[in-house]
């Protein structure tokens, strides 16, 4: 499953406008490039029902030459067990632990901060299992592009910890994966190979 083609279309006339504002045009290709930002404002306001006016905005706040977001996430086992949360931004909905990364921070890093603010653990992350597009995943529609990394990690200290972010912690066996995900954030596909990869560590990073 992908992407709407309404969407596909949307974001990138989004990413054209934003690339030809980024390279200095002259006063009225500006004022092009600014009318095909609105015009994507208005396509995703029109199939989403969010005011035309906040995506706008958003794209507005969006530039230089535009890439994908970068989205990590970490698979922590413990006793052939996978650790999630439940993120409070989505109705305490199941997730694995991770976030939008940071600058200044590595993936690895990222993922390493992610885990410790949302569960309290500390971890090591020991293996890319997979490097995705979102827009390919089956996950909640998105004004913007975003890759995925999920690392394999171990725990190398800390305690179960609930956070600002989680209400819940708990590890789940592969027969007992919680329906109620957050499928903006993690689908049960990619659970099921996390637990691929925990099996058999000389499986390939997956990619695309």
């Amino acid at each position: 499953m992908i992407d709407p083609q309404w969407l596909l279309w949307a974001r990138e006339l989004q990413a054209m406008a934003q690339t030809g504002l980024a390279f200095e045009p002259n006063h009225w290709d500006r004022a092009r490039y600014q009318r095909l930002r609105a015009l994507a404002a208005e396509i995703m306001a029109a199939h989403t029902g969010t005011a035309t006016a906040i995506l706008d905005q958003a794209f507005a706040a969006e530039w230089g030459y535009p890439t994908p977001k970068l989205d990590v996430r970490g698979a922590v086992f413990r006793n052939n067990q996978l650790l999630l949360v439940r993120e409070i931004a989505d109705a305490h909905r199941w997730t694995l632990p991770g976030g939008w990364a940071d600058v200044n921070l590595t993936p690895a890093e990222n993922v390493i901060k992610e885990i410790r603010e949302e569960t309290g653990f500390d971890i090591r992350p020991t293996k890319l299992a997979a490097a995705l597009d979102r827009t390919r995943q089956g996950h909640t529609p998105q004004p913007f592009s975003a890759a995925k990394l999920f690392f394999l990690c171990e725990i190398t200290g800390g305690t179960a910890t609930p956070s600002a972010e989680t209400s819940e912690i708990a590890f789940f066996a592969e027969a007992d994966l919680p329906e109620d995900l957050s499928i903006d954030r993690t689908t049960h596909a990619q659970l099921r190979r996390m637990f691929a990869h925990h099996h058999d560590r000389l499986l390939p990073t997956e990619f695309d």
